[in-house]
């Protein structure tokens, strides 16, 4: 596999727990130093001499919780031990609550050349029904912080879909993130992740889901609004200012591109296994202690297993799935195989014509019905 790859640093600390969010995380600080110790040993077990690295990605739980030199040192620590190219693009990802105007200038001095805030919203209800630590007077302060930094690619991530939120509420968080000039916008529908405290709350009737034709009036409002103030949407929830703006990261997930996770919970993907870190900080130091490498699970997949992932994160991407590499990878003929599921689909109107380009895309109809379309397209098991 000649791609370029991607290294992920899963930091695990919160301030606080967010009701609907299912990434692992603790808010125990105290571990914050052993676990960098370990994160940079990780990182020395690791061996990837054939991969070339263009992307290195801070992710959590809340990366910001740590100091500038922290992550500094696990930066320098990656360019010393793997082959990064020089033009890479290094993200964190920042809550507002937890970064100050004076650190933001010290993530920029220490390589880091995109961020991406965690708005989630510019109306302090929603936030405190979400329960984040931040007033949306936080979140601008932020914003308007890493552009006087000297950041020049800045995302901010945007929540819709919530309980009580109407179409003109979700119209007004759009125009305030616009009106920032970010260079990336991902705009996310509230889902109800099995085990959160959100997700029990609905299973109780504590809190009701949004009606799925106001979810679809929501989707297709942001479509709309992004595209008329410039933004090019490249995948379901994820727009860019221009093709340079892109989250290059991202992208080797839905391109089926090999990566590297290093810390608690993080997943690594080299093309034909994925493995992934246990979900327990100290677990993960213990293993790291003791010489073992911190992997809970490996999967090899299987050429059913692989077709999957292709199509659904390929029908992700607003270009759609590349027929010539799905057929070269899997040794197909995707177009044969499906021919009359692809003609009724166009038909219908839920994917783009495919020619000329040989690129099975889904239409914007299409992507409100991605996890039906999806399975429509794959080999059975």
């Amino acid at each position: 596999m000649n791609k370029l790859a991607g290294i992920y640093v899963h930091i695990p600390f919160c301030i606080k727990k967010c009701p609907y969010c299912n990434f692992y995380s603790i808010t125990d600080q105290s571990l914050k130093q052993p676990f960098i110790e370990a994160l940079i040993q990780e990182m020395q077990m690791a061996s990837s001499p054939s991969l070339l690295f263009d992307t290195l990605y801070f992710g959590g739980g809340t990366p910001s919780v740590l100091r500038p030199e922290n992550i500094g040192r696990i930066i320098e620590n990656a360019y010393g031990l793997f082959n990064i190219s020089t033009d890479s693009e290094v993200t964190i990802e920042v809550n507002p609550g937890t970064v100050t105007s004076e650190q933001l200038p010290e993530y920029k001095n220490i390589g880091i050349n995109r961020i991406n805030i965690g708005a989630q919203s510019f109306n302090d209800e929603i936030l405190d029904f979400l329960g984040r630590i931040h007033s949306s007077n936080d979140a601008e302060l932020t914003i308007r912080g890493a552009r006087k930094a000297g950041f020049d690619n800045i995302g901010i991530d945007l929540i819709y879909g919530i309980p009580g939120q109407t179409k003109e509420m979700w119209l007004s968080d759009l125009h305030r993130a616009v009106e920032f000039k970010p260079e990336h916008l991902s705009c996310y529908m509230l889902t109800y992740e099995k085990g959160t405290p959100l997700d029990i709350d609905r299973r109780q009737g504590k809190v009701k889901p949004v009606a799925d034709s106001l979810s679809a009036d929501l989707f297709e409002t942001t479509m709309e609004y992004l595209s008329a103030h410039g933004y090019v949407q490249y995948e379901i929830s994820n727009f860019a200012k221009n093709a340079s703006r892109i989250s290059r990261h991202n992208m080797k997930y839905w391109s089926f591109s090999p990566y590297l996770g290093f810390g608690p919970s993080a997943h690594s993907f080299t093309g034909h296994q994925r493995y992934w870190n246990c979900r327990s900080v100290k677990k993960y130091i213990e293993n790291i202690k003791e010489g073992r490498l911190p992997v809970e699970e490996k999967e090899i997949l299987s050429k059913e297993q692989r077709m999957m992932e292709m199509v659904y994160l390929g029908l992700r991407k607003t270009d759609g799935i590349d027929i010539d590499v799905i057929d070269e990878t899997l040794g197909i003929n995707f177009r044969q195989m499906f021919a009359e599921k692809i003609k009724q689909l166009e038909e219908d109107g839920y994917i783009l014509p495919i020619q000329p380009k040989n690129r099975c895309a889904l239409s914007r109809k299409g992507m409100l019905f991605l996890d039906s379309i999806a399975p429509i397209l794959m080999i059975d098991d």
